[in-house]
Parts: C-alpha cells; structure tokens; sequence
C-alpha cells in the first residue's frame, strides 16, 4: 500500500457529468480496479434520495461505511461549486472515521455540460461524457469538457448500437480540451480500465508530491431552472466568481426563461 505521510490529506477526485453518462459505474471500476492497493471513500450527490450511494453499496465495490451520501435538496452543482460546506463536511468526516484514506471520489448529481467543482472542494476533476449522448457532444465544449483534469468518453462499447464513431468523438474532444487529457473508457474493455487506473495513480502521485495545483475550470454558463410558479416555466441561473478562491457573487435573480 503507498505511503501516505507526506499528503496532508486525502486525494479528492470529483467526478461530474450530465445525467446519465455512467458516472457512478466510473466509480464503481475506479474501486474495482484499485480497493486492493489504495484505501479508497465515496461520496455520492443525489437532490432527494441515496440512489447512488445504494447502487455502489449493493455492487460491493467497498465496505458500505466507506460510501456516504449527500442529499442535495438543491440544482445538484450548488453543493459542488456555490455551498460546498455539507460535501466538505462529508469528506472531513470520511477521512477522520477511515484514516487515513488515500482517495476520496465525490460523485455530482447528473447536471448539465456546464457543471465544475469548486477547487476548494477537490484537487482534480474528472468529467464524464457518453457516446450515447450524441458524437457531436464533444465539440460543443463548456467548462467541465474543456478545462477538467480529464474528460471521459464513456460507454464506448455501445458505440455500434449508436451510429456514433468513438475515434471521431476522441479527436473533437481532443481539440476541445487543447491538448488535455481525454480517454475512451468501457469498463468492459480492460485496456481502458487500466488507462483509467494509471491516470488516477498518477494524479494522486502529483497530489502527494505537491507538483499538481488544483484548477478552476471556470465559471458555469447561465442555465435554466424549471419552476412551475414562475410566469415562464422557469428561470435562468447564473454562477459568477470575483475570484479563484470559489467565493461565489450567486445570481438567482429570475429572468425570463432561455433554453438556448
């Protein structure tokens, strides 16, 4: 098992993504293919329940104390970016019950493309894309697909069923990203399961040897919120930081909807 004394704390990972993209099987292979080497906890985001947390309970990808969930009660990027107080408390109090710990993942709730942690909340960010959300995903770009430790194209094995070309998606990602980091991943495909298990291995390294300084990859774009009293259907939600710092300047003024 590595040694851990010269980290301060934990590794914290945060894994973000819109709906449905596989982000709680990332890190159910994240925990499989390192639970045996590295002392690992998860904390899952949900609005109103503990879906996620349960699912990764009931996989078995660790001891079910070592998997903690936060109920949001919010659009699931404020508990990630704007009021990250209940997911800090959450990994301080994960670290202090099972230390030390090496690495701590902390899942979103599934938002839009536009969601970022705060980097007072984790070192590094992983943000997860999958093919059956369209080919032409990629490229339209957002603050977690261009600026994230690294961005995942994920499912890849469903791509025959999609009419959707991996390769293709990998390069627009790639030109997205600017040369950043991205990987196609199926976690039936062991190659890529192993890419994964290599980059987390040399993030938490950076992480220990104090060479990797955490990144904010911007601010969320202005996005709608459904509210079934406003005259519109609805709102627009802006997130606006005066500094790296992730002191918020939080915009919940209510203006007309725009979809975009």
């Amino acid at each position: 098992m590595p040694d851990s004394s010269t980290a301060p704390r934990a590794l914290r990972l945060g894994v973000a993504g819109p709906v449905g993209t596989g982000k709680s099987s990332l890190i159910a292979t994240v925990c499989r293919a390192l639970a045996t080497e590295l002392r690992l906890g998860v904390i899952t985001n949900d609005i109103y329940t503990d879906e996620d947390a349960r699912f990764l309970r009931s996989a078995g990808v660790l001891d079910p104390e070592r998997i903690r969930a936060v109920e949001t009660g919010a659009c699931p990027h404020t508990a990630i970016r704007d009021d990250i107080t209940t997911n800090l408390l959450a990994a301080e109090d994960l670290e202090r019950d099972f230390a030390p710990l090496d690495v701590v993942l902390i899942e979103s709730g599934g938002d839009n493309l536009t969601a970022t942690f705060s980097p007072a909340l984790v070192d590094a960010q992983i943000f997860v894309l999958d093919v059956a959300g369209g080919g032409d995903v990629a490229r339209k770009g957002g603050p977690g697909i261009a600026r994230a430790d690294l961005l995942v194209v994920n499912k890849t094995d469903l791509a025959p069923y999609v009419g959707v070309d991996v390769e293709q998606m990998v390069t627009d990602a790639e030109a997205a990203r600017e040369g950043r980091a991205v990987l196609a991943l199926s976690r039936h495909d062991a190659a890529s399961v192993a890419a994964l298990r290599a980059w987390v291995l040399t993030m938490l390294a950076s992480h220990r040897g104090g060479t990797h300084i955490p990144q904010d990859p911007g601010p969320m774009a202005p996005h709608f919120h459904a509210d079934e009293d406003h005259p519109d259907g609805g709102f627009v939600h802006s997130h606006e930081h005066g500094s790296s710092d992730a002191t918020p300047v939080h915009d919940h003024s209510r203006t007309p909807a725009a979809r975009g």
